[in-house]
């Protein structure tokens, strides 16, 4: 490598189009661990790598804005209107700029799938293994999360017809069967419709005269957990890799991440403070709680599609990351053979049935939303972009004046990041101290 390309390597500003820096690691080591993912698919009878951007884009929308938009109205109620649209613009603008982190970070190595090959990168063994089983337990809770609104949606369209741990068990099979094909749906007009819906039949439900709130005076412990269920429509940075793995050209990301990044912050916005305007302070979440009883089995009836089929995105992202971990290299990969077949049911089979234990012991909806944000969507969503971006830059800190700028930026973010984690972590442990044991493994569905 001359100089003058090592120095461009070293620095961060990818430009994604960039045909130097595309395959940086090649020449360093051999094998599945330097390799890409899914290897060559010239003449693979299953091929991955199949997705444009925006297709992609889609996906990311689907997947990320589906639980997120049912909890945004109420914390709307908690912080105001003016706190909680300051809050749902800084943390879109601030997790475009971290997902272009990550984008840049999956150019610079192409051979990562997941968090834990980034940890390597960074940390070595000890990186993977730590930042592979946070990945996966974070993507196992958003899973619960889904089978825990799926719950709470056949539940009230039926009229609690049935015991909540029954409608559990429904969801988990439906969310399994789901993710049997190597194929995903694309659900996002699904989830803006049932959005929609649910703002018109709040506003046709409501009772007398609603008081609105600009701003609220409330304690730390109830905004930050308000606070963390905002975050929670921000954290689908940890199956980016794996996205973008999958895409024709991972140049492109850019733009799919642009596709998220307006679609759900407008979508935030309009949903949270339209829907609070008409329902009130006594907005309920899932936010078509709020509605009137028959408007209510419509809303979640629109929202059965999205929810589940979201849940089957992430639980396919899950299912592909460990898949991609213990047959990464093998010919069955790309096979439909009995091994690559048993070995994808079996996984999935595992993954869901852990998600449902999770989902039937902690079935507070706002309380697992909060408790998943801030124990692991605020470290891989805003502090590890920060830290892949110091490894890309490093001994180039402050060689330019826009470079200081970044590092500065960066080192906000690296801290944001942290607080985030430390206090969600106490005021989401408080709730669900003070919630979850007298609910867990109830007849009675979370409302």
């Amino acid at each position: 490598m001359d100089e003058d390309r090592e120095q461009r390597v070293l620095s961060s500003d990818v430009e994604f189009n960039d045909p130097e820096l595309q395959d940086d690691t090649k020449g360093k080591g051999s094998g599945p661990a330097r390799d890409d993912p899914f290897g060559s698919e010239e003449v693979a009878e299953v091929k991955y790598r199949t997705m444009n951007w925006w297709q992609c884009g889609m996906l990311m929308i689907a997947e990320n804005t589906s639980l997120g938009i049912l909890s945004i109205p109420s914390t709307v109620a908690v912080l105001g209107m003016v706190p909680a649209a300051i809050l749902l613009v800084f943390l879109s603008t601030l997790s475009w700029y971290t997902g272009y982190i990550i984008g840049q970070f999956k150019i610079r190595f192409p051979h990562v799938h997941s968090m834990g090959d980034a940890g390597e990168i960074l940390f070595g063994r000890p990186g993977r293994i730590v930042l592979e089983i946070g990945q996966l337990l974070l993507l196992i809770f958003v899973m619960s999360s889904h089978i825990l609104t799926g719950t709470i949606v056949l539940s009230t369209i039926t009229d609690n017809g049935a015991c909540g741990i029954v409608f559990g068990v429904v969801s988990l099979v439906i969310c399994f069967l789901g993710a049997l094909p190597r194929t995903m749906a694309k659900v996002y007009w699904l989830s803006l419709i049932s959005t929609i819906v649910t703002m018109v039949s709040i506003g046709v439900e409501s009772e007398g005269p609603i008081e609105i709130h600009v701003v609220r005076q409330v304690s730390f412990y109830e905004g930050f957990l308000a606070f963390c269920n905002i975050m929670f429509g921000f954290i689908a940075h940890v199956t980016f890799f794996g996205l973008i793995a999958e895409t024709q050209d991972p140049k492109t990301f850019p733009k799919s991440l642009a596709m998220l990044q307006i679609t759900d912050g407008v979508m935030y916005l309009v949903s949270g403070l339209v829907i609070y305007r008409f329902a009130g302070p006594n907005v309920k979440s899932p936010a078509p709680s709020s509605a009137g009883p028959l408007m209510k089995k419509i809303c979640y009836g629109l929202a059965i599609p999205t929810v589940f089929i979201a849940g089957i995105v992430v639980g396919h992202v899950a299912c592909k990351y460990v898949y991609v971990r213990v047959l990464r290299g093998s010919a069955h990969m790309h096979k439909r053979s009995f091994v690559g077949i048993g070995t994808w049911i079996g996984i999935g089979g595992l993954l869901w049935v852990i998600a449902w234990i999770i989902a039937e012991s902690i079935p507070g909806f706002n309380d697992l939303l909060s408790f998943v944000s801030a124990l692991f969507g605020s470290i891989f969503s805003f502090a590890l972009p920060a830290v892949f971006w110091f490894y890309m830059n490093k001994g180039r800190y402050f060689s330019t004046a826009s470079k200081a700028c970044l590092t500065v930026l960066n080192l906000v973010i690296f801290a944001i990041g942290c607080f985030m984690c430390g206090a969600g972590l106490y005021v989401s442990g408080r709730a669900l101290n003070e919630t979850a044991s007298h609910h867990s493994w109830s007849c009675s569905a979370s409302d």
